[in-house]
């Protein structure tokens, strides 16, 4: 039976509900967000198969890529529209144009983090691009499982922990499934998210971009409906990425239902900010508030059995300048026959790289993120102040101006490296 003691022994992948015979198990969510299991004793007839399925107690042990590449779309449009170099939207055409069915996560109307599946090449768009907060798995364990049975070719992409649970969840391996995970730093706290949403619409005066339509199309009787957000707007570049917020004008009035007097005005953008100025995508990379379990995950090395790994190949302009690209180039561990077997068919630019070049840009494939010292702290803080504990916490990490004065050197620079390198490669 399920009995989390330690937060840190719960990485909320939801299979422990969904392979329960007897569905006495439900989530509660606690102060940060994060969902955890609950056994209902009166109904559980102490199976064990909850325990079975768990990722935590049953970790499997490493595995190596049998192949690593540098990659990218040879579509462009589908490059830019991607977190970084478009290669899981080439997976997943593949397989719905082989009438195969693609889950993975996208926003739901209220811009929480959910699971879903699609058949359509359309439906793949809403899982593009990263959401940087823990998806809700629901039952797409049990969903995927359905269409595994049918004979579906099935391709699932998560976080390393939830494809490792749903690997468990199934108990027997599917030739007809594909399992797609990404390198993964962490994932913030829901509860973060949702306030930071809150702070964005009920005081957009506060955080709007100052260059946007929303200066003119916002007034004190207007409050914004958001429409889009992207944590990877690539205006300024793959690797200087920022956060965007698209949404309409809604006209207040407390006499009426909100969702019947919204706006028809055109979309504008109500928020955009560099990756180095948005406090909610600053206080994740510092690990202020993630999940307990990705402090010590289970599922790096290999472990989440996945077929295929994706990153950002952040070194790439160091290993190759020439195949350096500024919208965007993934990295494509290649863990599987099967994931092999499906690289082969998509149209992509592959160039060969090796295992320690990728572990050095990217050390979240082996290592666990560092819990930070003022972790507690923070949370102490944030349950009395909100987001202005995060603000404050910020502050007090703040490089200093040589390592500031440095980034810009580095900014300004490295562009007249990289066109030198490309001049004599021709």
């Amino acid at each position: 039976m399920i009995n989390i003691k330690d937060k840190k022994d719960c990485v909320g992948c939801n299979a422990c509900i969904q392979r329960c015979p007897k569905q006495c198990i439900s989530m509660h969510e606690d102060k940060q967000g994060f969902l955890y299991p609950k056994v209902n004793l009166e109904l559980c007839i102490n199976c064990g198969l909850c325990e079975k399925v768990c990722p935590v107690i049953n970790q499997t042990g490493c595995m190596e890529p049998l192949a690593i590449y540098a990659a990218k779309n040879n579509n462009k449009e589908i490059q830019l529209a991607s977190s970084s170099g478009g290669i899981f939207f080439a997976l997943a055409k593949k397989v719905i144009d082989e009438n195969g069915i693609v889950f993975g996560a996208r926003f739901n109307e209220n811009w929480e983090v959910v699971h879903d599946y699609t058949e359509t090449v359309e439906g793949i768009k809403a899982f593009q691009t990263s959401k940087y907060v823990q998806s809700r798995i629901g039952e797409t364990f049990l969903q995927a499982e359905r269409f595994l049975k049918e004979g579906k070719v099935v391709l699932f992409s998560g976080t390393p922990c939830q494809i490792i649970g749903l690997r468990l969840f199934l108990k027997k391996e599917y030739d007809n499934l594909i399992a797609v995970d990404v390198v993964c730093h962490g994932v913030p706290s829901p509860a973060i998210w949702r306030d930071y949403l809150k702070h964005i619409t009920l005081m957009p005066g506060d955080l709007v971009n100052k260059n946007s339509a929303s200066k003119s199309t916002l007034n004190e009787k207007n409050l914004p409906v958001i429409t889009g957000i992207n944590f990877r707007d690539k205006r300024l570049g793959w690797e200087k990425y920022g956060f965007s917020v698209h949404a309409v004008a809604h006209k207040c009035n407390k006499n009426m239902d909100s969702k019947s007097n919204v706006n028809i005005s055109n979309e504008f953008e109500l928020l955009f900010e560099p990756l180095n100025r948005n406090i909610f995508m600053q206080g994740f990379l510092k690990n202020l508030y993630l999940r307990p379990s990705c402090y010590s995950c289970p599922s790096k090395c290999g472990k989440s059995n996945s077929d295929i790994t994706l990153a950002d190949y952040w070194g790439i302009y160091r290993e190759d300048p020439v195949f350096y690209d500024k919208n965007g180039v993934s990295l494509l561990l290649v863990m599987t026959k099967t994931g092999y077997d499906l690289i082969s068919k998509i149209d992509i630019t592959l160039r060969n790289t090796s295992y320690d070049n990728a572990v050095k840009y990217n050390p979240a494939i082996i290592h666990s993120t560092k819990r930070p010292l003022e972790y507690d702290k923070f949370w102490s803080e944030y349950y009395c102040k909100g987001l202005g504990a995060l603000r404050e916490s910020l502050d007090r990490h703040r490089p200093s101006l040589s390592r500031r004065l440095l980034s810009v050197g580095k900014d300004i620079i490295r562009p007249m490296y990289l066109s030198i390198l490309k001049l004599f490669s021709k």
